[in-house]
């Protein structure tokens, strides 16, 4: 079983910055990759941004591409979510998430899934 902790969420005026972590526990033998999704009210959850675990290459949402970074930490199990000049629409609860083999990470559907923490942006 593997649990995924989140951090770091909360309220932030517009043009703000927060970082996001989230920590990988339990019984991991495979990561491929891992990153985040959001979902803000009313709204399906959608792809944000993920790092692969081996080479590091990252991938972003067009709507977050020059604004968010993400990275991390293979000894932790850890992965960052840098926000910069966030806006009104970046809103929502923020997932952390787990890809354990190829298929998954290449359709971007994640194997695990973390409880979320909530990014208001909001003067």
């Amino acid at each position: 079983q593997v649990q995924l902790v989140e951090s770091g969420g909360g309220l932030v005026q517009p043009g703000g910055s927060l970082r996001l972590s989230c920590a990988a526990s339990g019984t991991i033998f495979i990561i491929y990759g891992m990153g985040w999704f959001r979902q803000a009210p009313g709204k399906e959850r959608e792809f944000v941004a993920a790092i692969s675990w081996s080479g590091g290459s990252t991938y972003y949402a067009d709507s977050v591409k020059g604004r968010f970074t993400i990275s991390r930490d293979n000894a932790k199990t850890t992965v960052y979510l840098q926000m910069n000049s966030l806006k009104p629409e970046d809103t929502a609860v923020y997932y952390c998430n787990m890809y354990r083999g190829m298929s998954s990470w290449v359709n971007k559907s994640p194997d695990y899934w973390g409880q979320g923490t909530q990014v208001t942006v909001s003067s």
